[in-house]
């Protein structure tokens, strides 16, 4: 008998701690949401350009290793990448350079010469958004 009293405010506290964690379970949302980016612009201040015809939607992750310099080049249309590692530097033909690292979101120039570097010591790991029209590049190299 008296092993059956001491398993009971055992059992009894077992219970309250489940419950507790029920209770503070409930009261975290199951979604929450966090607007990183609202904007019209490209990161250099130009109107988003989007296609207007067949629309094509290109998601990509690109890894570029440390101290790689990306061939320059520019967008037909509105581009975006989600940076999610490292650190990236955007120099445009007039010597202008913009500065992302993890957590920063770039709003590529559209139509503008420009380059990326890894300006840091990991892989730079992007998650890149285009639309195109239907059979047009993302990207055009420079000759």
């Amino acid at each position: 008998m008296s092993s059956m009293r001491s398993s009971l405010p055992l059992a009894a506290l077992l219970t309250g701690l489940c419950l507790a964690g029920v209770a503070a379970a409930d009261s975290v949302p199951p979604v929450t949401v966090k607007t990183l980016l609202t904007t019209g612009k490209t990161d250099i201040g130009q109107p988003l350009v989007l296609p207007s015809h067949h629309p094509v939607l290109i998601v990509s992750t690109y890894d570029i290793a440390p101290g790689t310099r990306l061939a320059r080049h520019k967008h037909p249309f509105s581009r975006y990448a989600y940076v999610l590692a490292g650190d990236l530097t955007v120099e445009f033909d007039d010597g202008k350079q913009r500065q992302y690292r993890a957590g920063d979101i770039v709003v590529e120039a559209v139509d503008t010469w420009h380059f990326g570097v890894n300006s840091g010591t990991v892989p730079v790991r992007l998650l890149v958004i285009d639309q195109v029209e239907q059979g047009q590049a993302t990207t055009i190299l420079a000759k």
